[in-house]
């Protein structure tokens, strides 16, 4: 038997008394005490029974922690091997700095802490972010309203050049998923932000009405930001009473615009504009009645039809079944964007903002009541004397030519 195998033989006996010493596995992180360290290798006190040593590569760590490390200090290191050719137990701080940071991530998120970390780079995804010596990222979903790239045509290059101005600039987040396996770490903005949110919206409730500036337009609608950087949505159904095609023909960026606010769901804060404003359709009776013929001037062609312009405010629709007595099979030919028409008003309904028209010709129909018809079954006195005075003088002129 050999030297070594006589130590490990030794070792072995030792340690299977769990009196003396509980046997560690590889992966375990165990705690130690430093004999002495260099830069080429920590060597550590394990419980008075066996010594560890971190040497080489898994000597070096990212970490404060083990940079200054003196004889006496109680450090933790990871097994990797269970001995090593002199008999000891192989560690490493690079494998118990990751373990040790994974775990304090875990912790952040399970507690819900809010951080403040530096944008270390960016991506047209979102940010690159570092907490310790761990990468992690920040999407750009997880951004606050005020940051999130709102670019016109969802431009990937622009997005990325609006994302940059953050790199080096500190940010609130929370740790919204850790996966030390996957090597995945998710930091929100926004998670951090709602908490403090939630305390700002509750101050407001459906119904109050806020003065704020537009500080996006999308296709969708327009951001409107009032009372000290809160901001709620206005939907482009809520910027006025009429069809909106696009927000942009409506409002801009920097306009100071009035708004109700109509619904608070959680942080999100959603506003009408028109709500301010009286429904032109309350009163529409006055101004349209089925039957009027009305100029209106043609807005878009859609496949089903014309939306058509009245008025400023009122709007109407030609459907395609209503253009021509003819099949339509282009409706280009019967109109254009822009040219301005006759139609006839078909339908009016308040209610919905509705209003029917119609270029068809309006049929002509002959009036057939019941009077009319009887008189035309009826017959003068003059009438039928002078058919009877007829008669009378066939029927003599008849016996005249038989006697001859």
């Amino acid at each position: 038997m050999t030297e070594k195998d006589t130590k490990q033989s030794d070792f072995a006996k030792l340690i299977s008394d769990s009196r003396y010493f509980s046997l560690p596995k590889v992966g375990d992180v165990i705690k130690g005490k430093v004999i002495n360290a260099s830069k080429s290798e920590v060597r550590l006190d394990i419980g008075g029974v066996k010594t560890g040593v971190i040497r080489g590569r898994e000597l070096y760590n990212e970490s404060e922690e083990y940079g200054s490390l003196k004889t006496g200090d109680i450090i933790e290191a990871t097994v990797i091997e269970l001995e090593n050719e002199n008999g000891e137990l192989e560690l490493s701080f690079r494998f118990a700095g990751q373990q040790k940071a994974w775990n304090y991530l875990r912790e952040l998120m399970s507690k819900g802490e809010v951080l403040q970390i530096k944008a270390t780079d960016a991506n047209k995804g979102g940010l690159m972010v570092k907490i310790g010596h761990i990468t992690g990222f920040l999407p750009v979903s997880q951004l606050v309203p005020e940051h999130y790239p709102r670019v016109e045509g969802g431009d990937k290059n622009k997005i990325l050049d609006f994302l940059k101005k953050f790199v080096g600039q500190l940010l609130q987040v929370k740790v919204i998923d850790v996966n030390e396996g996957e090597e995945k770490l998710i930091v929100s903005e926004k998670a951090a932000w709602a908490e403090a949110q939630e305390k700002a919206v509750s101050k407001f409730k459906v119904g109050d009405k806020v003065k704020g500036k537009i500080t996006a337009v999308t296709d969708f609608g327009a951001f409107v930001e009032f009372d000290n950087k809160m901001e709620g949505l206005v939907h482009i159904s809520e910027i006025a009473w009429q069809r909106i095609d696009d927000p942009r023909e409506f409002v801009k960026v920097g306009d100071y615009v009035d708004a109700e606010i109509i619904k608070i769901e959680g942080t999100k804060i959603f506003l009408s504009m028109k709500k301010l404003k009286e429904d032109p359709w309350k009163d529409i009776a006055k101004k349209y009645k089925v039957g009027d013929m009305v100029s209106g001037k043609v807005l878009k062609i859609n496949p089903f039809g014309l939306f058509v312009e009245l008025d400023s405010d009122i709007h109407g629709l030609a459907h395609i079944s209503e253009l021509s007595d003819k099949p339509v099979n282009d409706i280009q030919e019967i109109a254009k964007i822009g040219s301005t028409l006759k139609f006839r008003v078909i339908s009016v309904e308040p209610e919905n903002h509705r209003l029917g028209l119609s270029l068809k010709p309006l049929k002509e129909k002959k009036a057939t009541t019941e009077k009319e018809k009887k008189d035309e079954k009826k017959e003068t006195k003059e009438e039928k004397e002078e058919k009877s005075t007829k008669s009378a003088k066939a029927k003599t002129t008849k016996k005249a030519k038989a006697k001859k």
